[in-house]
C-alpha cells in the first residue's frame, strides 16, 4: 500500500480589493511520491500593492517546481531550504527594481507528506495545523513582533531580508491524521476550538470536495477583513514500513564474508573499509548506478547465524530508515539485493573521536556549534521515541560540509527496542550514574551523554574520572570544566555541570531545554548550581566525620577531668 491524500483548497478575496494570498500543491506519482512525497503551500504576500501577490505566486510556484527539480540524494529539509533561500533571493532582486514592488515580501507555509513522515519549512505568519485523535495542534510559530500593537508586523519573510531564516518541523504520520495550511485571514478569525470542532466533523475517509470553500467561507461569514486561504489534507492510507517487515525482509539474506578493497557486492565497488570490530563491518563502496559513494553496513560473518544480533541489526535498520534529518546519514533504498546490508549516505569528514586523537582542540566557540546541532539530532531522536543511548564523540561526524552527524543506531531503544540488548549497553564513562544502578536508558541519561561528550571535547577529561569496564564507580562531584580550560566562559560551564548532573532531576528535562541554554548562550545565562550538601554528596564522609569529632571532643574532655 502506498501514501495517499485526500485533499481540498480554496482562496477567496474576501473583503479586500485584490486577492494576494497563493495556494499550490503537487501530487506526485511513483517514483517521485516515494523519493520527494506530496507538496502543499500556502503564500500571503504582504506589500499591500501588486507585488504582494507576485511574491506569493512567485514562491509557490518556484517551491512546488524547484523542489522536484532537486537531486533525489537530498534531504528534504536541504532541499526545501535551499529552494526557499533562491527564491527569497529571487524576490528580494525584484522589489529593487521598480517602485510598483518595492518591498514586496509574502509569507510561505509548506508541508511535505512522503512514507511514514511529515515535514514542514515555514516563515512568516501563516500556519500549519495537525489534528490528531480529536486534538488540534499547531506546528508553526508566528514571526511577528512581540507587542500587542506590533502583532501583524513580521520579523520574517521571504524577500524581507538578505539572509532567510525558516522553521523545519517534523514528525511521523498517522492513517485519519488532517493538516491544515491557512493564511491569517483565517486563523486570525476562527479560534482554534471552532476549527478543531470544524475538523472534527470530517468523518469520512475522503474529505469533501468543498471542506476548505467551507471554512473559508466561514471565517468570511464570522467577520475576517483579509484575504483567506485554506489547504485541507487528510491521510487515507500509509505505506507498509514496520518493524516485522524489516525482519521478514532480511530473514533469508545471508551475511556477506569479509571483502577486500577492489571486491564487488551486488554490484556496488569496494573502496575502503572504514571500521570493523566483532559485530558489524562497515565499508566504503560506490553505486555506478547512482554514481556516487555509500556506506555499507552489514554483520560480521562470524555473527550471521545469532537470532538476536540479526534482530538487532533489523531494528537498527528500520530505525536508520525512519530518523530522516539533516543530522543522519540518508538510508539508500536498494530493491534489490542478496546480502545482509542496508546502505547509507557517504559524507567525507571524520568523527570527533578521530580527531582528538589526532591531536586536534576545539575552541568555545566550535564546541558550542557542535554542541548546538548535536543536540537538536539527539532531540530528532526523542520526539519519534528514539534513545540512542551511545552517545560519544566515537560516534558524532564532522563532515567537511561543516554538518555534525550522529552516528550508530546498534544499541538505541524504541518501542520495538530487543529486550536482549544489555541494559548498560554504550560506553562506560558516557553512562549515567543511575545506568550503574540498573536503571533503564532514558531522554536524560542521552542528554547527560552530550554533557559528557562536549566535556571531553574541551578538556580531554571525564567530569568524574575515567570508567573501566565492569567497574562500578562512585560518582562525587564533577570537576569543574574550568579546571583544565580557564578560558572556559562561566555560563557554558554552567551548561555542562547541568548537563552532567548526578541527580538526574538536576539535569535538562528535554533537548530543547537543553538547546534553548545554548543559544542564549552569555545573554541570558543559567543560574549557578548551588554546592550539594556533604550529608547529600557523601554522607559516609559526614558521618564519619562526625563520629571522629565526637571521638576528639571525648578525648578532651577525659582529659579535662584527669587534669581538673
Amino acid at each position: 500500500m502506498s501514501l495517499t491524500i485526500s485533499v481540498s483548497h480554496a482562496s477567496i478575496t474576501g473583503q479586500r480589493a485584490d486577492n494576494e494570498d497563493f495556494v499550490g500543491m503537487v501530487t506526485p506519482a511513483e517514483p517521485e511520491l516515494s523519493s520527494k512525497g506530496f507538496l502543499a503551500a500556502v503564500a500571503d504576500g504582504v506589500s499591500g500593492n501588486a507585488g504582494g501577490r507576485e511574491a506569493a505566486e512567485y514562491s509557490v510556484r518556484g517551491l512546488l517546481a524547484d523542489y522536484y527539480a532537486t537531486p533525489d540524494t537530498w534531504e528534504i529539509t536541504t532541499a526545501l531550504e535551499k529552494v526557499l533561500v533562491a527564491i527569497n533571493s529571487w524576490v528580494q532582486h525584484q522589489g529593487s527594481t521598480s517602485r510598483d514592488t518595492a518591498g514586496m515580501a509574502t509569507t510561505l507555509t509548506s508541508l511535505v507528506l512522503r512514507g511514514r513522515m511529515y515535514y514542514s519549512a515555514h516563515v512568516g505568519d501563516s500556519r500549519a495545523y495537525l489534528f490528531r485523535d480529536k486534538k488540534l495542534q499547531r506546528l508553526t510559530q508566528d514571526h511577528v513582533w512581540d507587542r500587542p500593537e506590533m502583532q501583524h508586523v513580521l520579523t520574517r519573510a521571504i524577500g524581507l531580508d538578505n539572509r532567510l531564516a525558516v522553521d523545519h518541523g517534523m514528525g511521523e504520520l498517522h492513517e485519519g491524521d488532517i493538516f491544515l495550511l491557512v493564511s491569517d485571514g483565517l486563523w486570525g478569525t476562527l479560534s482554534d476550538a471552532t476549527i478543531s470542532y470544524f475538523l472534527s466533523n470530517l468523518n469520512s475517509k475522503e474529505l469533501p470536495p468543498d471542506t476548505a470553500s467551507l471554512l473559508c467561507d466561514y471565517a468570511l461569514s464570522s467577520g475576517s477583513q483579509d484575504n483567506i486561504s485554506a489547504i485541507v489534507l487528510k491521510v487515507t492510507s500509509l505505506p507498509e514500513g514496520d518493524l516485522r517487515d524489516t525482519l521478514t525482509e532480511l530473514s533469508n539474506l545471508t551475511v556477506p564474508p569479509i571483502l577486500q578493497v577492489g571486491q564487488k557486492i551486488d554490484g556496488l565497488l569496494v573502496e575502503a573499509i572504514l571500521h570493523h570490530s566483532a559485530i558489524t563491518v562497515l565499508y566504503r563502496v560506490f553505486d555506478p548506478d547512482l554514481n556516487r559513494q555509500l556506506v555499507l553496513k552489514t554483520l560480521h560473518p562470524d555473527r550471521g547465524h545469532d537470532h538476536h544480533e540479526r534482530s538487532a541489526f533489523a531494528h537498527e535498520s528500520w530505525l536508520a530508515k525512519r530518523v530522516v534529518a539533516r543530522f543522519f546519514p540518508e538510508v539508500i533504498n536498494r530493491t534489490e539485493r542478496n546480502y545482509l546490508y542496508f546502505l547509507t549516505s557517504y559524507h567525507p569528514g571524520f568523527s570527533l573521536q578521530q580527531k582528538i586523537d589526532a591531536g586536534e582542540f576545539f575552541t568555545v566557540s566550535e564546541i558550542v556549534a557542535h554542541g548546538w546541532k548535536l543536540v537538536r539530532a539527539v532531540g530528532a531522536l526523542h520526539r519519534r521515541s528514539i534513545i540512542h543511548r551511545d552517545i560519544k564523540p566515537a560516534n558524532v561526524h564532522l563532515g567537511e560540509d561543516g554538518e555534525i552527524r550522529l552516528l550508530d543506531l546498534g544499541v538505541a531503544q524504541s518501542g520495538w527496542h530487543n529486550p536482549t540488548i544489555n541494559i548498560l549497553s554504550g560506553t562506560p564513562s558516557y553512562l549515567a550514574p543511575e545506568q550503574f544502578n540498573n536503571a533503564p536508558a532514558s531522554t536524560s541519561t542521552d542528554l547527560y551523554a552530550i554533557g559528557i561528550t562536549l566535556y571531553y571535547l574541551l578538556t580531554r577529561h571525564y567530569p568524574y574520572g575515567e570508567v573501566e569496564p565492569f567497574q562500578h564507580p562512585k560518582f562525587t562531584e564533577p570537576n569543574r570544566p574550568s579546571r583544565y580550560r580557564p578560558e572556559i566562559p562561566l555560563w557554558l560551564e554552567t551548561i555542562l555541570l547541568k548537563a552532567v548532573a548526578k541527580d538526574p532531576l538536576e539535569r535538562f528535562e528535554t533537548a530543547e531545554e537543553f538547546l534553548l541554554a545554548l543559544e542564549r548562550g552569555a545573554s541570558r545565562p543559567l543560574e549557578q548550581a548551588r554546592p550539594s550538601p556533604l550529608i547529600k554528596r557523601d554522607p559516609v564522609l559526614l558521618w564519619r566525620s562526625v563520629a571522629m569529632a565526637s571521638f576528639v571532643l571525648n578525648l578532651l574532655l577525659l582529659y579535662w577531668v584527669v587534669v581538673s
